[in-house]
């Protein structure tokens, strides 16, 4: 797992320069789109609520959270402004929930490929011994992998996150409103899992499985290419 910390402690000045540039592209562009989904796929179901609230918008001052903004620029991973989304809207509650809650992390992987798919374009094309174009494919590679950890952040069936709506979908109706009343705990859970590191564990795991995903495309139209 990338940090910022991590970079600072290893003297690494100009690499925590680029994970704060491309944290700062995810906050401000990736992570609108990751709101915006969520919101269209509601109003394509028959929910008007976020449009009602104006969160049916790139501009990224409707959807960034402070904390989540300075998790996503100190760890790689972190959250924006949940979009409001009203259950009594939709036709089929919890079917739909959860393809509103995957529109989330799936926005998040499809600007994972376009970002690893031009690291790969940079590192065949671009003249690799020069300092700009190391630089412009370490924006490009940190790009891919905070995208690819939100996502897999997103997907941990862990109230509030987007997986705890996928996996509601497919427990019994009683099991499901038990489920939710968890969370109101979650928050806490989450920072725990933060803090004691069992969080990284998990999300190392899921990034990896994700990077290998997103990556097979392009390695085979650009072949091998010296990594990060």
């Amino acid at each position: 797992m990338f940090s910022l910390i991590d970079f600072i402690r290893s003297g690494q000045t100009y690499e925590a320069i680029m994970f704060v540039l491309s944290g700062c592209f995810v906050v401000f562009i990736c992570s609108p789109i990751h709101e915006l989904a969520h919101g269209l796929v509601a109003y394509k179901l028959g929910d008007k609520t976020a449009k009602n609230q104006g969160r049916l918008t790139f501009n990224p001052i409707a959807h960034i959270d402070p904390i989540g903004m300075i998790m996503i620029l100190l760890f790689g991973f972190g959250f924006a402004k949940p979009v409001p989304v009203s259950m009594r809207n939709l036709k089929k509650p919890k079917r739909d929930m959860a393809l509103i809650a995957l529109a989330g992390p799936f926005s998040n992987i499809i600007l994972a490929f376009i970002s690893i798919f031009i690291f790969y374009a940079v590192r065949r094309f671009l003249p690799t011994d020069s300092l700009i174009v190391y630089y412009l494919s370490l924006f490009f590679y940190y790009s891919t992998y905070i995208n690819v950890t939100l996502a897999g952040f997103n997907l941990i069936p862990l109230p509030p996150l987007d997986g705890s709506k996928v996996l509601a979908a497919f427990l019994p109706n009683k099991a499901y409103f038990k489920y939710m009343q968890f969370e109101r705990y979650a928050m806490i859970a989450l920072l725990v899992l933060v803090g004691t590191g069992v969080l990284d564990r998990v999300l190392t795991k899921i990034t990896g499985v994700l990077m290998i995903a997103i990556t097979f495309i392009p390695s085979l139209i650009f072949g091998n290419v010296w990594t990060i």
